[in-house]
């Protein structure tokens, strides 16, 4: 009959060696979901309190798609949703998990709790944009509609058609901004930059605000962003 210590020690043994066995076959857990919404060209899409990797595409659909690829433990915790204001309106709003019965007053009131987000969006080429991101990589291409986009820190980058005229206002309160297109780039305190050109009646209105990061605005010839968003 063995000692009580000894079974102790063997079972504490045991436990040491299937702990990081564990840990190992541990994946990360990553979930997946596409939405589909029909949508007349010539309306807005709201991009509210989104933050990671931002994608949106213009594409010759009468509708909107929302893929969004979340990962991490707590992949629950973070919201996507969709609410239609008008039949021209649609709003995708991201929430974060509340933080109450934390006492941090120094923190702020939600977490994404470790989850990272990817976004993947599909809207008709004509559509508005109004996308306040929280920070992160936002990325616009093919989309011939107003964009109005703010970030607090990341980078924001445009791909647009270098036919037609278009009207740019592009601040940044820590980096520096770069257009393919001719205007004034001006520095800002030595830290930030600023960009104001238009010429003549502009078919496109941008209004770009970064707080830590950069902004870039490239020109793309029509043939060659028509390849990319089919």
């Amino acid at each position: 009959m063995r000692h009580p210590c000894a079974i102790a020690v063997l079972a504490l043994g045991a436990l040491a060696t299937t702990l990081p066995m564990s840990a190992e076959n541990q994946q990360p857990v990553q979930v997946s979901s596409t939405e589909r919404v029909d949508f007349p060209p010539g309306g807005t899409v709201h991009i509210n309190g989104s933050y990671g990797h931002l994608v949106m595409e213009g594409w010759d659909r009468p509708e909107v798609e929302i893929a969004v690829t979340k990962s991490g433990a707590r992949s629950d915790s973070v919201r996507v949703v969709t609410n239609r204001g008008s039949d021209a309106e649609l709003t995708i709003t991201t929430t974060l998990a509340s933080r109450h019965g934390d006492w941090f007053p120094f923190l702020p009131p939600t977490t994404a709790a470790g989850v990272t987000t990817e976004y993947e969006i599909h809207v008709p080429r004509d559509t508005r944009l109004a996308i306040h991101n929280r920070a992160g990589y936002v990325f616009v291409n093919g989309v011939a509609g107003d964009i109005e986009a703010s970030v607090s820190r990341g980078d924001i980058m445009l791909m647009l058609s270098d036919s037609g005229t278009h009207s740019i206002d592009a601040k940044t309160k820590f980096g520096t901004v770069s257009s393919d297109f001719d205007g004034p780039v001006v520095s800002r305190h030595l830290l930030g930059q600023q960009l104001g050109k238009t010429l003549g009646p502009p078919s496109q209105h941008l209004y770009l605000r970064m707080g830590f990061g950069g902004i870039t605005v490239k020109a793309v010839p029509r043939e060659g962003e028509a390849a990319r968003t089919k």
